[in-house]
């Protein structure tokens, strides 16, 4: 968890996909099916940090392989926060990554956004 969240603070891009397994499973906030793989969900992670804005982690808890970073962001005009539920594997390698955020308006702002960005790759 230390890592994933200097890499996300630092904006590593580099550093925060080398985390993750290469069969990592993310759990979208917006998205009903599950991505897969180090590359998909590397790029979607890139992709967000380029739509948060103030970004901020304020709570961290952590029990065993399974950590919860809180979060703070804004999303263009809309405050939001949210939760990353991160499981690592025996290695440390991050083997599956959820996302909720709150309220509603931001998150749907988000998936406005990366509809955007997928339609755009």
């Amino acid at each position: 968890m230390r890592a994933f969240r200097a890499a996300v603070e630092a904006k590593d891009l580099a550093a925060l996909t080398a985390l993750l397994a290469p069969d990592v499973v993310f759990h979208s906030p917006v998205s009903f099916k599950p991505y897969r793989g180090r590359e998909q969900v590397g790029w979607i992670l890139a992709t967000v940090s380029t739509i948060f804005e103030d970004f901020t982690y304020v709570d961290e808890a952590a029990n065993g392989p399974h950590s919860m970073l809180r979060f703070r962001t804004r999303i263009g005009d809309r405050q939001a926060e949210g939760v990353d539920l991160i499981e690592t594997d025996a290695t440390g390698a991050i083997v599956a990554l959820t996302v909720m955020i709150r309220p509603l308006s931001a998150l749907q702002a988000l998936g406005t956004a990366m509809s955007q960005k997928f339609a755009q790759r």
